[in-house]
């Protein structure tokens, strides 16, 4: 199963996890980040990295967060890959402990 990323990047946008990733599958959205299942190898070389730990093993994910599968699934085929750690969200920290902000995740990417 691959990795996960869930609620907790919402408005934080934390990119450490990104520049470790040896096969480039993270997709960037305005104040988030997917991963994609079929590029993910399932290093796990991106959990650690995360300063939030929004990242899971889909195997070990809470159970409140399980809607994240398909959300990275599906967002991961709408959105650019993303290769090089970048600043996180300028209010990244004020979000960073904020619990339930699925309803602040902005699907759409400005063209």
């Amino acid at each position: 199963m691959a990795f996960v990323v869930t609620e907790a990047c919402v408005r934080c946008k934390y990119t450490d996890c990104v520049s470790v990733c040896p096969v480039d599958c993270f997709h960037e959205g305005p104040n988030f980040l997917v991963i994609d299942p079929d590029g993910c190898i399932d290093c796990g070389v991106c959990v650690p990295e995360c300063p939030i730990g929004a990242i899971f093993d889909a195997a070990d994910l809470p159970p409140d967060q399980l809607e994240f599968i398909e959300i990275n699934a599906r967002l991961a085929t709408e959105w650019p890959v993303i290769t090089d750690a970048r600043e996180p969200l300028p209010d990244a920290e004020t979000w960073a402990e904020v619990k339930d902000k699925r309803e602040f995740l902005e699907e759409t990417v400005a063209s």
